[in-house]
């Protein structure tokens, strides 16, 4: 909200239309008309005769900016051309007194998805690390937590960059040159590309995970399967945008979607993904139910429920179930609702790597150990090095 883009794109479009004013009002024909064309810094007016009323809808540039579809009106008089009806403030400008609030709320979920997301990607760097440098470690069910790692990265990687560059609020910002608009599309392909990612590798965590509490042994899937849905499937649907939009609505810097043609290509995909993962969701909290029965019938049912409780916790994290809250809406009309899927899907959404990274790599039992490990051998070869010392020493 009022970024340098938005200020830009403004600046921008506002001297493309005066440009394009100042090539048609150089063919016109001057010969009979009463009032000549003009470019009123804001609107071209063609020449017109005496009387005539010559009507305009608002700049497509305040369009853009604010939404509003008003008609202004100037009649061409024995004097000149007369002052423009309705007023142009109260025609094309957003007049909504919420503005301010609606700017906060934006502000506050920015500055909680850039922390957010920042935790999480130094959280991910780290359990990355982790989970390569031990060979111990290095087995399919981890592999499938390393590339989900890697998919919040480049995901929260893609986020940082895009807010940087669509809505930092530098007000040095030099918008006198518009520049290429080629690495700005690009960081909006590797955006929406890496969030789709990041979608259908929760979900490969989900298809993983059911697949081995089924115990299908002789029909396993392999990691290169996982690898093609995790990576493939949102690079196939990513391509199809990009050319969609090259063909369809090939303008700005592609962060607006006027076609619905082009928001389904991107919102459909990662729509089934949280659908499927949640029904997968479903049937693994069954499964592990008719497990805890079965394995402990005469157990106590309150350590039965605390497994439950525990596993069923860590699978909203790892599927991303939270997403399947605001999953049947797009772009809620109302105002309210609009508000809460922002801020779940862009506030809450962020800090989704850290608790991931914290669940699964941190907290799990296999990586303590191996530290542990690590820590006890590092510890005795400092003992042994002072040991030696000592010896050297009395020698």
């Amino acid at each position: 909200v009022h970024g340098k883009f938005a200020r830009c794109q403004f600046h921008w479009e506002m001297e493309r239309a005066r440009r394009e004013c100042q090539i048609q009002l150089q063919r016109e024909s001057h010969a009979n008309a009463g009032c000549r064309g003009e470019w009123d810094n804001v609107l071209c007016w063609q020449s017109a005769a005496v009387g005539e009323v010559t009507t305009l809808p608002c700049p497509s540039a305040l369009q853009h900016l604010f939404g509003r579809n008003g008609n202004l009106s100037r009649t061409c008089t024995e004097a000149g051309w007369s002052d423009v009806q309705p007023d142009m403030l109260v025609t094309c400008w957003s007049d909504d007194i919420d503005e301010t609030s609606e700017l906060l709320f934006y502000r506050v979920v920015k500055v909680l998805a850039t922390l957010g997301y920042s935790l999480s990607l130094v959280a991910l760097l780290a359990s990355t690390f982790i989970v390569c440098f031990f060979r111990r470690l290095h087995c399919t069910r981890n592999y499938i937590h390393l590339n989900l790692f890697v998919s919040f990265m480049l995901r929260a990687v893609a986020v940082l960059a895009k807010d940087a560059l669509l809505f930092s609020d530098d007000e040095t910002t030099d918008c006198s040159t518009q520049p290429s608009l080629m690495g700005c599309k690009a960081v909006m392909v590797l955006f929406n590309y890496f969030v789709m990612a990041n979608f259908f590798w929760l979900l490969v965590e989900g298809l993983y995970l059911h697949t081995l509490l089924l115990i299908i042994r002789h029909s396993s899937i392999r990691l290169s399967v996982y690898m093609l849905i995790g990576w493939g499937i949102p690079f196939v649907f990513t391509l199809a945008w990009v050319i969609c939009r090259i063909n369809l609505e090939d303008t700005g810097c592609w962060e607006k979607h006027e076609n619905p043609v082009l928001s389904r290509l991107i919102h459909w995909p990662i729509m089934a993904s949280v659908i499927i993962n949640f029904i997968l969701f479903i049937s693994i909290i069954r499964i592990l139910v008719q497990k805890l029965r079965c394995t402990d019938v005469e157990g106590n049912k309150k350590s039965q429920f605390r497994r439950l409780a525990k596993s069923t916790l860590l699978l909203v994290a790892l599927f991303g179930i939270n997403y399947v809250v605001f999953v049947y809406t797009m772009e809620p009309s109302d105002m309210n609702l609009r508000y809460a899927k922002i801020f779940f899907d862009v506030g809450l959404g962020s800090f989704q790597g850290l608790i991931v990274a914290i669940l699964y790599c941190f907290l799990n039992s296999e990586v303590q150990s191996e530290l542990r490990r690590m820590w006890r051998s590092l510890s005795l070869k400092r003992y042994m090095g002072q040991d030696d010392k000592m010896l050297a020493v009395s020698a």
